[in-house]
């Protein structure tokens, strides 16, 4: 018999929150986070080593040896502080958010591959004694199958949901701000979601509250989130087209933006990922972009060589 999200949570005795898409995606883990307090459990919050190119121009997420005032958990998982950045200077959105809630975060490297991640996450869970794992994707684009005209950053989210579906823990995903990248329409996000809950696959829901909105309206300034402010925005009544990623992409935005889906992990793995499976043998970042480049499925970071090339030779 399945669990509900509530259920997982009661058995918990420490989870891991973590914002699978990197970037911003942490400041969307936020609202689980607190909410998995409310129920009892205490959680420590977590992301990747991945910001996006306007934070970030160096493609692709830092490696540990990159990163300074980091203390390893293992060689893919690290502990951040207000103080944690690369060694070019540039703070993570995990340290913003660490800064600002006055508790330690969780750094994911991506650099060796799923079999990195899962072998890396494996260990400092361990560590750390959690026993629920739940990534928070923001937008939704974790969904797609690779056919949606929108998608354009499937890596990150197909190789965290891989290592998701192979921890020593129970996992959980869940989707805040469904659709707010402009990477899926309402419609495909329902389909997709539909699909899963044929699986048995929905295990609850929850909507932005007012104390939720309260802590994320002081952090999401500090932070390039575009996501995830506009499914505060939609907590708070915004409902139509806006206009995101400097000009290139529109979104509606509607009250339903404002709910965090709670999925069985092993179930989006199985029936709706095309790539997350191929992958969870990768050792390193390249095989896994190879992987979706063979499949002619759209990764983040080719966009972000392209972006860095395109900039450097205009300077």
């Amino acid at each position: 018999m399945k669990k509900s999200f509530e259920s997982l949570a009661k058995n918990s005795k420490y989870a891991m929150v973590v914002g699978i898409g990197g970037g911003g995606d942490i400041v969307g883990a936020i609202p689980t986070s607190r909410y998995l307090r409310w129920l009892g459990t205490p959680t420590i919050l977590g992301g990747l080593t991945w910001e996006r190119y306007v934070n970030d121009p160096e493609p692709g997420p830092r490696k540990m040896e990159e990163i300074v005032n980091i203390e390893l958990l293992s060689p893919t998982v690290g502990l951040a502080n207000e103080n944690t950045k690369t060694i070019k200077g540039i703070r993570f959105t995990e340290s913003v958010v660490a800064e600002a809630l006055k508790e330690r975060t969780i750094l994911i490297d991506l650099n060796r591959g799923v079999k990195g991640v899962i072998d890396g996450l494996n260990e400092a869970i361990r560590k750390l004694g959690i026993d629920l794992f739940v990534g928070i994707d923001v937008g939704g684009d974790v969904l797609g199958d690779g056919t949606e005209k929108g998608l354009h950053s499937m890596l990150a989210d197909s190789m965290m949901l891989s290592a998701m579906a192979n921890l020593e823990v129970p996992t959980v995903l869940g989707v805040l701000g469904c659709c707010m990248d402009g990477e899926l329409t309402f419609d495909e996000f329902n389909r997709q979601l539909a699909k899963i809950a044929a699986h048995g696959g929905l295990l609850g829901a929850r909507c932005l509250t007012p104390e939720d909105i309260e802590i994320l309206e002081k952090v999401i300034p500090q932070t390039k989130t575009e996501a995830s402010l506009l499914a505060v925005k939609a907590a708070q009544g915004l409902i139509g087209e806006v206009v995101i990623r400097g000009g290139r992409c529109k979104v509606q935005v509607n009250p339903i933006s404002a709910i965090t889906f709670y999925l069985d992990t092993k179930i989006v793995f199985e029936h709706i990922s095309r790539v997350a499976k191929a992958l969870v043998s990768t050792t390193s970042l390249d095989e896994a972009n190879e992987i979706l480049k063979q499949a002619n499925l759209p990764s983040e970071l080719e966009f972000e060589r392209s972006y860095a090339w395109k900039r450097y030779v205009k300077e």
